[in-house]
């Protein structure tokens, strides 16, 4: 979903709503998607994350907006989201379809999804493209795990190098909390909002974004992580994360302490140097659960980590992530990046840091989850 959305994320992919049944203090427990809303048909039982990822991937697919098939009035109203729509049969029968190809043909992997025919486009393409054939190639993010690629450096190296460009693996393992405020925009924002940042070691990472409607928290606590939004900003007032969105929170956690970054992820690989914006950088790749991969791509000349793409899962496709890091400063002889931007399927936000103490601490209720919300009908 486009809308007002797409401000909660805050560097983290959507993810699903706290059972109002759940006791006060236990984790956030995800609601399936046909008990948060309402009109759910093709896609029921499956985590409230996975459907709006869904959502975020059909709209990426088709190059359309959330109103493009939902009615009009739904920009104003989260209920209104379920009405039917000619657009939204459309896409019943599309998912089956795709659904049945794969099932056919493949023996039920998922080789075709939308994006495979549409491109960007409302309706497939048809006729191949000559600019396309003839202009300079896109380079194409690698989504499955390497099973091979150059010796030299090795995967170990160039991770090392991280650290020493960082500071230093004994300096960065000084570090057990990080304080920060900055400034945030979403997307769709017209103005920045205030934004605190606390983190503990190894991994406990919260989020506050001070929008006009109201704070917007994200956490990570260790084990679980969830977002609290105003009703707003949020079709559901308390999401909790699961699979892919959990592992993603996990390691953007653990990336503030990174003198363990050889411990977050497995089956370390060196991909082939490429360029981002006429930077020549290296590619190292790791996954966190042995399926999807996680690309982070190292400047050649300074060893600093300038991109991290990341996947999750959702019914019909992968839905990436990608988080590009900037302006690196000294705090205490430890260089931190001041501004990152995450793009993901249907939005982007960045954030650009204005301060950053070290070493601080930090209340334990600032990654405890939230209450409980009151109990409301389905959206």
């Amino acid at each position: 979903m486009k809308r007002t959305f797409g401000k909660i994320l805050v560097g983290t992919a959507v993810v699903c709503l706290l059972s109002v049944a759940q006791l006060r203090g236990q984790q956030p427990k995800p609601l399936m998607s046909d008990e948060a809303f309402k009109n759910v048909q093709a896609l029921k039982g499956i985590p409230v994350n996975q459907f709006l990822a869904t959502m975020g991937f059909i709209s990426a697919s088709l190059g359309e907006t959330c109103t493009d098939c939902h009615v009009g009035e739904s920009g104003g109203s989260w209920a209104r989201y379920a009405d039917d729509t000619p657009r939204k049969r459309t896409a019943r029968r599309m998912i089956a379809m795709v659904a049945e190809i794969n099932r056919m043909y493949f023996g039920g992997l998922r080789e075709v999804t939308c994006y495979s025919c549409h491109r960007g486009g409302e309706r497939p393409r048809v006729t191949p493209s000559l600019a396309d054939l003839y202009g300079p190639p896109h380079p194409d993010e690698p989504d499955r795990i390497l099973k091979e690629g150059p010796t030299k450096p090795s995967a170990d190296e160039i991770l090392n190098r991280f650290i020493e460009a960082l500071g230093g693996r004994e300096r960065l393992g000084t570090v057990t909390s990080l304080a920060a405020k900055g400034a945030y925009k979403g997307f769709s924002d017209l103005d920045t909002s205030a934004l605190e940042l606390f983190a503990r070691a190894p991994a406990e990472r919260t989020t506050i974004v001070h929008t006009p409607n109201g704070d917007v928290t994200t956490v990570y606590n260790g084990q679980a992580g969830w977002t609290a939004a105003p009703a707003t900003d949020s079709p559901v007032p308390v999401l909790a994360m699961t699979a892919g969105d959990l592992d993603g929170a996990r390691l953007d956690a653990e990336l503030l302490f990174p003198a363990g970054i050889k411990q977050a992820l497995k089956q370390w690989r060196v991909g082939y140097p490429t360029t981002l914006d006429d930077r020549d950088v290296q590619v190292v790749q790791g996954t966190s659960d042995g399926k999807y991969p996680v690309n982070l791509y190292f400047d050649s000349k300074s060893g600093l980590l300038v991109r991290v793409v990341r996947y999750t899962d959702s019914p019909i496709g992968l839905s990436p992530t990608e988080i590009d890091y900037t302006d690196y400063r000294d705090v205490s002889g430890i260089k931190i990046p001041f501004r990152w931007t995450v793009t993901w399927l249907d939005g982007r936000a960045t954030t650009e840091l204005t301060s950053v103490a070290l070493n601080r601490p930090i209340d334990t209720a600032k990654f405890r989850p939230p209450p409980d919300p009151p109990n409301s009908e389905k959206k």
